[in-house]
């Protein structure tokens, strides 16, 4: 079993990752922004500005980071779009992990016809192109913010899954299982209670590397027009209408892409410290 100790020397490892430490404290700064400042600032995020169409960054007005084409100020968007942007990588996260771990433990512990049928079940998910995918789900259901997670979600736990069905099979024939099964344990109590705490540690790793895959996921389909619709926005959809007038109003381009870009960087960042971390006080 994994304990308390492990936990313990992986944190004081990752305090000594001055990245890492500063990833976590800019993703905090960030995710606090997105949830606080637009409830501060005087604009909302869909109010018109006629007097200020496409306005560039200034310090004497209150559009401090400029405006878009349509004089809605760009600093409350772009917080309001990190808003989204981070909310849809954390649920889709979050399924991702659940089915993951869930579909994984149990192909693994089981075995059998039963383990290779539910990864062939991956396998053929696998080969689906992802865009397709959503397109066809758009075209049924239309586009919402709630489609687009599902979307992102349906998707995200295949590798999750694989990773936890390796686990297992190297578990289920250690001897706190055995002692489980022994005693008359069920199969979901063994899951639940010794397969799945001892498969925590990869699945806190890549766990942490799936929320800026899902965030770069997020953003290719808004940058597409698949993703949110307006008035809503989220950095995908920002960095699209930037690009779109980059060579008249280049900030509407730089502000939500150097906001990405520093998401992006710092998620990965931890979740290389994370794994560093947890590798070394598994060692």
């Amino acid at each position: 079993m994994i304990e308390r100790g492990l936990w313990q020397d992986a944190w004081r490892r990752l305090r000594r990752n001055r990245l890492a430490l500063l990833s976590i404290v800019l993703i905090a700064m960030l995710a606090a922004a997105s949830l606080v400042g637009p409830s501060l600032s005087a604009h909302a995020y869909d109010e018109l500005d006629w007097s200020a169409l496409a306005s560039p960054p200034t310090l004497e007005g209150s559009h401090w980071l400029g405006t878009d084409r349509l004089g809605r100020d760009l600093l409350v968007r772009t917080l309001h779009g990190a808003r989204i942007s981070l909310l849809i990588a954390l649920l889709a996260t979050t399924v991702s992990v659940v089915i993951g771990v869930a579909w994984g433990a149990t192909a693994g512990y089981v075995g059998g016809r039963l383990d290779g049928v539910m990864m062939r079940i991956v396998d053929v998910l696998y080969s689906l192109p992802f865009i397709f995918f959503v397109i066809v789900l758009t075209v049924l259901f239309g586009r919402s913010v709630v489609l687009l997670f599902v979307a992102i979600g349906a998707v995200g736990w295949l590798t999750m899954a694989r990773i936890v069905r390796g686990q297992t099979l190297g578990l289920r024939r250690r001897e706190f299982i055995e002692a489980a099964v022994a005693t008359g344990a069920s199969t979901p109590r063994i899951l639940f209670r010794h397969v799945a705490p001892n498969v925590i540690g990869p699945v806190t790793i890549y766990a942490s590397l799936i929320i800026p895959q899902m965030i770069l996921f997020e953003s290719f389909l808004s940058f597409l027009g698949l993703g949110v619709q307006e008035p809503l926005a989220s950095l995908g959809s920002l960095v699209a209408e930037g690009a779109a007038g980059m060579e008249s109003a280049p900030w509407m381009l730089v502000v939500p892409a150097a906001v990405l870009v520093v998401l992006l960087v710092c998620c990965n960042f931890l979740g290389d410290g994370l794994r560093d971390a947890l590798d070394a006080a598994e060692a």
